[in-house]
């Protein structure tokens, strides 16, 4: 393929050609990926930038748990140690430690609802559980409702038969919610609460990352992707077009 353009011709060759036709779009759908993930990120935190503190969870927290995400919650409760567990594998400041869960149950009825303390750290020893305090009595928690994702929180399925068999299991890989209302003999709702950074209600390190931490990392790596896209072309027509000496 050849094309003249006054003094100019462009005369590609076959494998410059693939190789740009696979590079630009591959590098344009890798910006796109990254600009669409800044996008949600973005959208999370207008949501909870503009959501408003709710003092009860209402009767549709069950079958509709997404129109609490993000708000900002306080309510009173007393936490139930017993069915406490810890998440594996936290890294906080390049330190291995745990999350720690706490059910609370809520003061106005049997419900109980996960509350992550935050950030504690192992033992020299990994298989040694660390001692968590958790205050005794009626605790005022604050912070962020948060809906866990089956994406994000993934643990193989097990039965109630194996659940029992083995008995309670304090340290867990990963939060999985359908999995610890078969643990429990306790009515869960699908929500877990974030305590925030000012509690007093029982917290340990809380670094939590929102959305915005991320949405410009994002949008850099996009620009980034597309750049490599328009770079990819540039060099192409550099390497196939030639400028014509008519003395030849």
């Amino acid at each position: 393929m050849q094309f003249r353009f006054y003094n100019y011709q462009f005369k590609p060759t076959l494998l410059g050609s693939l190789i740009t036709l696979l590079c630009i779009p591959l590098f344009i759908k890798l910006g796109l990926w990254q600009y669409h993930k800044a996008l949600l990120k973005q959208n999370i935190q207008t949501a909870f930038s503009r959501s408003e503190q709710i003092n009860e969870l209402g009767s549709d927290l069950i079958q509709n748990p997404e129109i609490y995400q993000y708000k900002k919650v306080k309510i009173s409760g007393e936490y139930a140690t017993q069915y406490q567990i810890l998440i594996d594998n936290q890294v906080e400041q390049s330190q291995a430690g745990f999350h720690v869960i706490t059910p609370l149950k809520i003061n106005s009825g049997n419900q109980y609802i996960l509350v992550n303390r935050g950030w504690i750290a192992g033992n020299a020893k990994h298989t040694e559980i660390p001692v968590v305090d958790t205050p005794s009595g009626v605790v005022h928690v604050e912070g962020m409702l948060w809906l866990p994702s089956a994406k994000i929180f993934t643990l193989e399925e097990k039965s109630q038969a194996d659940i029992t068999s083995k008995g309670w299991q304090t340290v867990w890989q990963n939060l999985d919610m359908q999995k610890y209302k078969k643990s429990v003999p306790i009515q869960v709702l699908p929500l877990i609460i974030k305590l925030d950074s000012n509690s007093t209600a029982g917290g340990f390190v809380r670094n939590w990352q929102m959305p915005a931490d991320r949405i410009a990392t994002n949008l850099g790596y996009a620009y980034q992707w597309f750049g490599f896209a328009i770079a990819a072309l540039a060099i192409y027509l550099y390497m196939s077009i030639h400028r014509i000496n008519d003395k030849e």
